[in-house]
């Protein structure tokens, strides 16, 4: 019950936090979740009832799917064509991070090597849900956005390795390389193969599916939707990493639905729906989450003349991986200046690192250095966050459209109704059908009032159901006006080009409402 009404609180936050989103629009939905996050935890009839953070379900239950469908929304072939540089980012790039900022903490804080290490770890795998935060409106250039993507969907299982290699050290009190070195190819290369087969085998399983007679639309979304979980814990279970096979079972599934978008049309279309949903909701929960945990670690920490040290680590881990990363875009990646500091500041720190430090808590770490562990990788992760977001905002495109776009395209939506409207009137239809479709079409316009749909809503009520006749009219009727206003949006896409993707949108608008209107409406007995 207690994981019951936990998860309820967070998903109902992370719900009212994309609502507030969509009124201050101008600052990130991830602020927004990770403030109310920290709300829930300053109010006690709240906080009191979210359960002790385990770091094992949030990264199976919700970091893995949502890299799932950041893997499902990535073509394979892009992965292909960037291999080597995958393989450099997730491998290279992640040691040599992991190098100066070990000894950098070394040097700078006085802790031991072990953990220095330990720290230097965890604060080596980014996030591709925190990036997205700090570029609310921006435009990422192409390149760096890509390297940045394909980084943080492959360098988490690096940095998991790193962190064991690391914690054994503390533990034990020395390094076994080969160990490392083979746990890691396993680990890695295990999760590419579990991965694509599985994948592999669901896909082929479901394709088989929905060409028969048993084909249930809604079991096969269910099963899409559950594999990430399946998978991560199939995974784990044999000591592989369960995040790249759930990155890898996504690529595959990218592929799958591509060619398969028109076998089961209705099929496909809720599944997107189903995952745009999932996605957008566990990303709010994810800062959620983050907002918090900080307020429960700070309030649980004392300031002291100590507190100056995990200020300081926080400070060094993320000074010198951005260093570090900036180095290296200038030299492998062989990025301008300007891109490279992209590319460096792009490395966002979120839910992942703060999942690995508690990790720690499995093993026999002292509390006060696992103390110091949370409150530095805390540091580092608000860094990571606060630095970007004010630094794109001088070196980034807004993607935002402007005043002009916004009122040329609010005119094409209104002439494109009119044109629907006209259709409408000039056909032959019994009153009320005429009424009931010409309220609908206007509606398109967004600017209908409550009232309005009070009214028309009561009208509902009181008059019995359209006869299957009015019902077939209406649908005509809908038919009609839907064609008018499709091929006034085609006439506008080639004539106002720099409007295309807008326009492109409504299309796609009226094809979704089509599909409410259109389907079989009269009875059997009146054919």
């Amino acid at each position: 019950m207690g994981l019951m009404i936990s998860t309820f609180i967070l998903m109902l936050t992370a719900v009212i936090s994309i609502f507030l989103a969509q009124i201050f629009q101008k600052i990130s939905v991830s602020y927004i979740s990770m403030i109310l996050g920290a709300g829930i935890f300053l109010v006690p009839s709240l906080g009191s009832r979210i359960g002790e953070f385990n770091s094992e379900i949030f990264i199976g239950v919700i970091v893995a799917p949502l890299l799932f469908f950041e893997g499902q929304a990535t073509h394979l072939n892009s992965v292909g064509k960037e291999l080597k540089h995958i393989v450099q980012m997730t491998v290279a790039l992640v040691i040599i991070c992991m190098l100066f900022a070990g000894f950098g903490v070394w040097i700078a804080a006085g802790v031991s090597l072990p953990l220095a290490f330990i720290l230097a770890a965890i604060s080596t795998p980014t996030d591709a849900t925190a990036m997205e935060s700090v570029t609310n409106g921006l435009k990422m250039p192409g390149d760096e956005g890509t390297f940045l993507k394909m980084e943080s969907l492959f360098n988490d299982a690096t940095g998991i390795i790193l962190l064991n290699m690391a914690t054994l050290w503390y533990v034990n009190g020395y390094i076994n390389y080969s160990e490392t070195i083979v746990d890691f190819l396993i680990s890695a290369v295990g999760g590419v193969i579990v991965g694509f087969i599985f994948s592999w085998i669901m896909v082929l399983f479901r394709q088989s599916l929905v060409r028969t007679s048993y084909n249930s639309q809604n079991a096969q979304i269910l099963l899409y939707i559950v594999e990430p979980f399946v998978l991560y814990y199939l995974a784990e279970g044999i000591h592989i990493s369960g995040i790249i096979a759930v990155v890898c079972a996504g690529l595959v599934s990218n592929a799958e639905a591509q060619r398969s978008r028109l076998t089961n049309a209705p099929q496909v279309h809720l599944g997107d729906d189903m995952k745009s949903m999932i996605t957008e909701i566990f990303n709010s929960v994810v800062f959620v989450v983050l907002g918090f945990m900080f307020t429960k670690i700070m309030s649980e920490e004392r300031f002291t003349v100590s507190s100056i040290k995990w200020l300081l680590i926080g400070g060094v881990l993320y000074i010198v991986n951005v260093l570090a990363r900036c180095v290296y875009g200038r030299i492998r990646l062989k990025l301008s200046r300007r891109s490279s500091w992209i590319f460096a500041l792009g490395g966002v720190h979120g839910a992942v690192t703060l999942a690995l430090a508690y990790t720690l808590a499995e093993y026999h770490v002292k509390t006060a250095d696992f103390n110091l562990v949370l409150m530095s990788e805390s540091v580092l992760i608000i860094l990571s966050l606060i630095v970007p977001t004010i630094v794109f905002q001088f070196i980034l495109k807004r993607k935002m459209p402007n005043e002009e776009v916004i009122a040329e395209v609010a005119e094409i939506r209104t002439n494109m109704v009119h044109k629907a409207v006209e259709a409408v009137n000039k056909m032959y239809l019994p009153e009320n059908v005429k009424k009931s479709v010409i309220f609908d079409l206007m509606a398109q316009k967004q600017r209908t009032r409550t009232s309005d749909f009070v009214k028309e809503w009561i009208n509902v009520v009181k008059h019995p159901e359209f006869t299957g006749s009015e019902k077939e009219l209406e649908m005509r009727a809908f038919m009609n006006a839907f064609s008018q206003e499709r091929q006034y949006l085609d006439m506008i896409s080639q004539s106002e080009v720099k409007y295309q993707n807008s326009v492109f949108e409504l299309y796609n608008e009226i094809l979704m409402a089509e599909s409410l209107v259109i389907g079989p409406t009269v009875p059997d007995e009146e054919t």
